[in-house]
């Protein structure tokens, strides 16, 4: 799946973009309406992000002139939240919007929710860290060839953010933001949560259980005062 960003933002647009091609998307992006049409007429991306305020061209006029040939799914981000705005895109032919400031998970969501009404299917890639792989979308992780075992969406989320962040430490802030998000969670939460993956980890391993505490192979670490990291010897 190819993914075109549209935003005068550059911090922004590289987050994005940071996020989809997390998400196994091949991304291009553009920061003004004019390159935003050249970049979509070279390219012919899979979805559009596109910023409403933008130099040039603004979102809607491109919206409007993609529209005209194609029905190519796009999502609009914009700071304004008046009814009349969101409508007008709607109606020039955007097939979701998001409102600024947004979370990365909650524009993913909305970019498989367009590209699914669409016929066109998604699936998050493979992560991998030395000999650890998860599979995001099938909830499954291996770890060399050994057998899969499966983890809970909680756990799938935790092991997702450790392995794309390997020989890091995360804090627990972080962590929990992350995994729970708005729904939020506490401490003693995530502490449960990490056994469970340790445990999940050693048994993909072969190991037992208690080497996933005491940091044999593949493990999670804990920094007292800090928070926590995937180590892949």
């Amino acid at each position: 799946m190819k993914a075109l960003i549209v935003d005068d933002d550059r911090v922004l647009a590289d987050v994005l973009a940071f996020t989809l091609r997390r998400e196994g998307f091949q991304v291009i992006q553009a920061h003004d309406g004019e390159a935003a049409l050249q970049s979509w007429a070279e390219e012919s991306p899979d979805l559009v992000v596109l910023d409403v305020n933008l130099p040039k061209l603004d979102g809607f006029r491109v919206c409007q002139r993609i529209r005209e040939v194609a029905d190519t799914p796009i999502v609009l981000l914009t700071v304004r939240g008046e009814d009349d705005d969101i409508v007008h895109g709607l109606e020039l032919g955007a097939d979701d919007y998001v409102t600024k400031p947004f979370s990365p998970r909650q524009l993913v969501a909305r970019a498989h929710a367009v590209l699914r009404r669409a016929g066109k299917t998604t699936s998050p890639a493979i992560r991998e860290a030395g000999d650890l792989s998860l599979d995001p979308f099938r909830r499954e992780l291996r770890i060399g060839e050994g057998d899969a075992v499966t983890l809970t969406a909680l756990e799938s989320r935790l092991l997702d953010y450790l392995v794309l962040n390997a020989g890091h430490v995360l804090t627990g802030e972080a962590i929990i933001n992350h995994v729970w998000g708005a729904e939020g969670a506490d401490r003693d939460m995530l502490r449960q949560l990490i056994h469970r993956l340790r445990s999940k980890i050693a048994q993909a391993g072969g190991q037992d259980a208690g080497d996933a505490e005491s940091g044999q192979g593949i493990h999670i670490e804990t920094v007292p005062g800090l928070g926590y990291g995937l180590i892949v010897p």
